[in-house]
């Protein structure tokens, strides 16, 4: 029981045991933290934790329709063991993010602009249902750890959103182009079995892909 207790214990990002880490990409006076290197406290500042420009629209020029801006340790040094991650979208009209999940962290999803579509299914043992509402300016939906979800622009013009995912990497699986664009490709015959469909459209889709 101990030991199941400590496996799931580690499975999350670890907990602080100082202020913060600031991330850096020298060991120059600093220790190696959750994948990065910790600037000596005493060095940190404001900056450190300060994140400008949210409020400007980012061109869209993707095949779905939307552009992502990660604020993640990356970008906000100061992020580096606290577990978040935030993100803006921008939508064009008929512009979506597909199905994808987060294998480490559920997410928040606020709209700040337009019309969203956004749901999320249920696992396999819980019937595959789907949850999904049309939101508005202001609304807000959470998406459970792991499982399937997509936001979609419904609305007659551009939308944003804003999201924060409770993990510095919660990791991100495009369904579509994880089944169908994996390298080497899963064998097409096996998933014409799965998806019930023939060979040629599975090779049709990998293409895509």
């Amino acid at each position: 029981l101990l030991a199941l207790t400590f496996q799931f214990a580690i499975a999350a990002d670890p907990s602080q045991l100082q202020d913060y880490c600031v991330a850096t990409n020298t060991s120059t006076n600093g220790v190696f933290v959750n994948g990065k290197f910790c600037k000596d406290l005493s060095l940190a500042t404001v900056d450190d934790f300060v994140f400008t420009g949210l409020d400007q629209p980012r061109p869209v020029t993707s095949a779905v329709g939307a552009t992502v801006t990660p604020v993640n340790v990356d970008s906000v040094p100061g992020l580096n063991t606290l577990g978040l991650l935030f993100a803006r979208v921008d939508y064009a009209v008929n512009g979506l993010i597909p199905p994808h999940l987060h294998p480490r962290g559920s997410e928040v999803l606020v709209v700040y602009e337009g019309t969203i579509l956004a749901g999320f299914v249920s696992s396999d043992n819980n019937g595959n249902r789907l949850f999904s509402k049309t939101l508005h300016k202001g609304d807000l939906i959470v998406f459970p750890q792991g499982l399937i979800h997509f936001q979609a622009n419904v609305g007659g013009g551009p939308a944003i959103t804003f999201s924060a995912v409770n993990s510095q990497n919660p990791g991100f699986i495009t369904v579509a182009n994880t089944v169908f664009g994996s390298n080497p490709p899963i064998n097409a015959t096996i998933l014409a079995k799965a998806f019930q469909l023939n060979i040629t459209t599975i090779l049709d889709l990998q293409a895509k892909f």
